[in-house]
């Protein structure tokens, strides 16, 4: 089963590179392993923090602000967020938590795909001020450090529309992301929910797979990769709604 998860974590390193969505691969992996739907999230989000560091410090010198909201208050805000999301996450019963997941999916698999194919002209986009951009991150931090499907393309929404240019909303979005799920991740590691030989194997994937969605990054055609990732969070949800976990 462990090299099931290490494949898994290939995939999801590759897929962060290249689109993102890599929880829809490792969340489904990882509950066939035998873990609870809170286990393999909580497990999920700490496997995959390495790789989400290594982005965010990547573009950390182009991440900026929103008018005058400043990065350092919108860290503050992800890291504050991501906390709170993390502790409500392990004051969820096991069971409770089960049910929630097919929602949680859809909800995710349906913002991946908006992010993916909605385009918009971005002259009509309604303007986002900064005080709405921060009250945003917030509450996208609590969802990322809840579940966090779909955390990149919400950020990236909410960071065009408050006026940012798009290069800076990706290293933005790439920064926070890690910030919140810090907070969470700190919090999880001393939760017994956190499987630590499926945790490893995953990471090592995962970092593997990242630097191989680097390279492939220009080889890849990415309308087929979201279309892919758009798929397999379908499948996911029908089949959690069919057989709840």
């Amino acid at each position: 089963m462990l090299a099931l998860i290490l494949l898994a974590g290939l995939w999801a390193g590759a897929q962060n590179a290249l689109a993102g969505g890599g929880s829809f691969v490792t969340l489904p992996v990882l509950i066939l392993g035998g873990l609870s739907p809170l286990a393999a999230n909580v497990t999920s989000t700490v496997a995959l923090f390495p790789g989400q560091v290594t982005s965010g410090a990547a573009g950390w010198r182009l991440a900026g602000g929103v008018g005058s909201l400043s990065f350092r208050a919108l860290f503050g805000l992800s890291l504050a967020g991501g906390a709170i999301g993390g502790v409500l996450l392990l004051a969820t019963p096991s069971s409770l938590f089960a049910r929630f997941v097919p929602w949680l999916v859809l909800f995710a698999t349906l913002v991946f795909a908006w992010g993916s194919f909605a385009h918009r002209d971005p002259a009509r986009a309604r303007h986002l001020s900064p005080l709405g951009a921060g009250i945003a991150q917030f509450v996208i931090a609590i969802y990322g450090g809840y579940f966090g499907g779909g955390i990149g393309f919400l950020m990236m929404a909410a960071l065009t529309m408050a006026g940012v240019a798009t290069r800076t909303a990706i290293a933005t979005k790439n920064a926070l992301a890690a910030v919140m799920n810090a907070s969470a991740v700190a919090l999880f590691v001393f939760s017994p929910q956190v499987h630590w030989p499926e945790a490893a194997t995953l990471g090592v994937g995962a970092v593997a797979g990242g630097w191989a969605g680097a390279w492939a990054l220009r080889r890849i055609d990415e309308t087929w990769l979201r279309a892919g990732i758009v798929g397999l969070g379908v499948a996911l949800t029908i089949g959690l709604f069919l057989r709840p976990i």
